[in-house]
């Protein structure tokens, strides 16, 4: 008996079980933290140096020795974010101070005014977080601080002045120091978004990217500026990745138009107005770089700052005279560009982008390994090799 349409929607509902079952497991493995051993050993140490300096200024600030608390438990979890990841909008000063300073305070007043200890714990962390987001102090360790009070049925609102805060300052400078000596800054503020156009390469501005944080609307443990300058950084590599395999050959207009030193200066016009290019190289019998020949040769030499009567001082410089000897320019040789720019036809065409952005050059020979003329790269070729590099 054939089976049945039913019977095929049941057998693709019980293989995709197991499918579903594998994928929700593999979204419990851990993702790998990407640090190298010396950044692990720098978070390491700091966190040990860090409780120890204020384990023992809080200790010699009580007085009391082991006889009163002077050390409250969710300090370790500050030195986590301190020291770990001290970039985390979670771990920076006035988050790790307000956060489980206020907790302490609210998880102090639930202890005294709630007699349930369940519902005081619960209402207690729950009030805490409220307060520190509301506060700009959103801190983890809080919601431990505020846990902790109720737990301990503290009801002295000192306790949250020491050690609480104590414990808390004194960590906070610890990470200051540490984190600065080890090239961590810390503080870290939030960063002004750029001004002016973004970087080459980039699809998203900065007003891109607070649309999506605002659709995404959660917290993220990475301050704004730094996720722009994580998703710019990788943007950028991506783009070095696709225009870096790119030499200088694969960008080029090959075979080019070319004229030599004695070329007259109509010739050399007329073949740039028919083939439509604004700069002509000059080579040598050789086919060797003696020169460049611009649109703005021509015109430098007819006087282009006189606008009045333009068009005859360039007929008159490209007529020839006729005569042997004149002052007047004849020939191409006498107008050129001699120092020129040239690249190799194996040069990585990312190192022109400079010479093109910042040296003020339109038009860039390219020549083979004995220096003989082999291409051109003008602004049109670079535009259109950055365009295929950084196109989706």
């Amino acid at each position: 008996m054939p089976p049945t349409s039913s019977d095929s929607i049941a057998f693709a509902a019980s293989a995709a079980a197991p499918n579903r079952w594998r994928a929700w497991l593999a979204r419990l493995r851990p993702a790998p933290v990407g640090i190298d051993s010396k950044e692990l050993a720098r978070a390491v140490a700091g966190a040990g140096i860090g409780i120890l300096l204020a384990a023992l200024f809080s200790r010699l600030l009580s007085g009391h020795g082991a006889a009163t608390a002077w050390l409250v438990a969710p300090l370790g979890a500050s030195a986590v974010l301190v020291f770990a990841v001290p970039a985390s909008p979670l771990a920076q000063p006035w988050s790790v101070l307000g956060g489980n300073t206020l907790a302490a305070l609210v998880g102090i007043a639930c202890a005294n005014w709630i007699p349930d200890p369940a519902l005081a714990a619960a209402v207690a962390v729950a009030l805490a977080i409220g307060l520190m987001i509301r506060l700009r102090c959103l801190h983890p360790p809080g919601g431990a601080s505020a846990l902790l009070m109720v737990l301990t049925h503290t009801t002295d609102f000192g306790f949250a002045l020491f050690p609480v805060l104590v414990n808390s300052v004194l960590l906070v400078l610890a990470g200051m120091a540490y984190n600065s000596l080890t090239g961590r800054p810390y503080p870290r503020g939030e960063a002004a978004a750029p001004q002016g156009p973004h970087p080459v390469g980039s699809h998203f501005t900065a007003a891109d990217l607070d649309k999506a944080l605002e659709h995404y609307n959660q917290v993220l443990d990475i301050s704004r500026g730094d996720l722009q300058a994580l998703l710019e950084g990788a943007e950028m590599a991506a783009y070095q990745r696709h225009l870096g395999a790119l030499r200088c050959a694969d960008v080029m207009s090959p075979d080019p138009i070319a004229v030599q030193f004695g070329t007259p200066l109509r010739e050399a016009w007329e073949l740039m107005r028919r083939r439509q290019v604004k700069a002509l190289p000059v080579t040598d019998r050789a086919q060797r770089i003696a020169g460049i020949v611009t649109m703005a040769d021509f015109m430098r030499h007819a006087d282009l700052d006189q606008h009045e009567g333009l068009g005859e001082r360039l007929r008159a410089l490209l007529r020839a005279s006729g005569i042997t000897h004149t002052d007047k320019p004849e020939v191409v040789g006498q107008i050129m560009t001699r120092k020129v720019r040239v690249a190799s036809s194996n040069r990585p065409i990312a190192e022109l982008i400079p010479v093109f952005s910042e040296g003020g050059h339109h038009h860039i020979p390219i020549i083979d390994e004995v220096g003989k003329l082999v291409g051109i790269i003008t602004q049109t070729d670079l535009v259109r090799a950055l365009y295929r590099a950084v196109r989706p």
